[in-house]
């Protein structure tokens, strides 16, 4: 059920209740513009959540980028949580998980046909992007994992909430994982549910819609994961899930935030799974690979090591694992599936403010081709897609 993740630390609740006045009086400055926040003329959409945690960025960000690559120049800026570089760098196809951080890399690697870099200032890194000659033909900016980097007016700010920590159970760090109260919600234009289970009662989304008390001018989207084939880090052909058998044992290896969702999917497959579990963005060392040895060593026929596609980005190329966990371990790519049939509806609002705000005259044009001939018959004006000035 919704919010069964959460966990509440009651005796950090004074320290919780210090670092909301804290992050209360940091809102109210850029409210009152005391702190700027800067708008761009270039197309921006961020795309973050107000928890501590994964709430399924990265798939969101990249169905977003599969939405747009093919019409326009699409540019993804990260922070790039975790690398080892300083600064704005912009990734190219020699690009490690190091230079830009694992999700990053995994975006590059997917679609090499757009621009990833990534910059702490997220004001710095879009000028970057803008202005330089080789990268200033991008037509739209997606800011992965930046609700909280306010100092950027964004066009279009979707907020992820995992269906599991749904906000309004929720409390403030450190007690829960809320990283600023639950009225920053109200600064989004989108909030999409993430991780739905896949079986829904319309009473469950309604009782959710009421919960999350939206303004008229937020849209409230449902999102579930959708897995793909199994895909071989080193050896061997893709393979569906369903092969997974009642007797096959699966050592699910994750470095990532929660992997609790990954667990309850893969449960329908077989109730063999041992969880090998290391925290978000865990750079892997020796002792780690010596760990993995042993456990996949240990794990009884017939077997099988799973991963996720960012711990991919960071295990691949590891030396130290044993020929055995080499021919036996596969990655299991993430989509996202939205529910109710909300689909159309989200790429034409993502899309539409994309043409309308762009830059680009072809953008502009192909926007404007779809407005009728008679522009004095307001009956037949198309509805232009607005979001409230953030």
């Amino acid at each position: 059920m919704e919010g069964d993740f959460i966990r509440i630390h009651k005796w950090l609740l004074p320290l919780s209740w210090c670092y909301g006045l804290a992050v209360g009086i940091r809102n109210q400055l850029f409210e009152m513009g005391i702190l700027k926040s800067r708008a761009f003329k270039t197309p921006i959409i961020s795309i973050g959540n107000i928890t501590v945690g994964g709430s399924g960025k990265t798939p969101h960000v990249e169905y977003i980028v599969k939405q747009l690559h093919d019409k326009m120049k699409v540019a993804v800026l990260s922070r790039g949580y975790k690398r080892k570089t300083k600064g704005f760098v912009l990734a190219t196809k020699d690009s490690t998980a190091a230079d830009i951080g694992d999700e990053p890399f995994q975006m590059k690697k997917k679609f090499a046909d757009i621009y990833v870099a990534v910059d702490a200032n997220r004001c710095r890194g879009i000028d970057f992007l803008t202005e330089n000659e080789e990268t200033k033909d991008t037509d739209v900016i997606l800011l992965d994992d930046a609700y909280q980097h306010r100092y950027v007016k964004p066009g279009v700010n979707i907020l992820l909430i995992d269906y599991h920590r749904l906000i309004i159970y929720d409390k403030l760090l450190p007690a829960g994982r809320l990283r600023e109260p639950k009225q920053g919600k109200n600064r989004a234009d989108i909030v999409i549910i993430t991780k739905c289970p896949n079986e829904m009662k319309p009473m469950e989304f309604r009782v959710l819609t009421k919960a999350l008390g939206l303004f008229p001018y937020q849209k409230l989207f449902f999102t579930k994961l959708k897995y793909n084939q199994l895909k071989p880090l080193y050896a061997g052909e893709d393979k569906p899930l369903s092969e997974l058998t009642k007797d096959t044992h699966v050592v699910l290896l994750t470095g990532i935030a929660s992997p609790k969702q990954m667990m309850m999917d893969l449960s329908s497959y077989t109730s063999h799974i041992t969880p090998l579990t290391f925290a978000d963005h865990h750079a892997f060392r020796k002792k780690d690979i010596q760990r993995i040895n042993e456990v996949f060593a240990q794990t009884p026929e017939p077997k099988i090591i799973i991963t996720t596609e960012k711990d991919n980005a960071r295990l691949f190329g590891m030396k130290g694992l044993s020929d055995e966990v080499r021919q036996h371990i596969y990655m299991l790519p993430i989509e996202i599936e939205f529910l109710l049939g909300q689909q159309a509806e989200f790429n034409e609002k993502i899309i539409g403010y994309v043409r309308k705000n762009s830059r680009n005259s072809i953008l502009a044009k192909a926007k404007d081709d779809h407005k009728p001939n008679n522009r004095n018959r307001s009956g037949d004006r198309p509805g232009t897609i607005s979001f409230r000035n953030n």
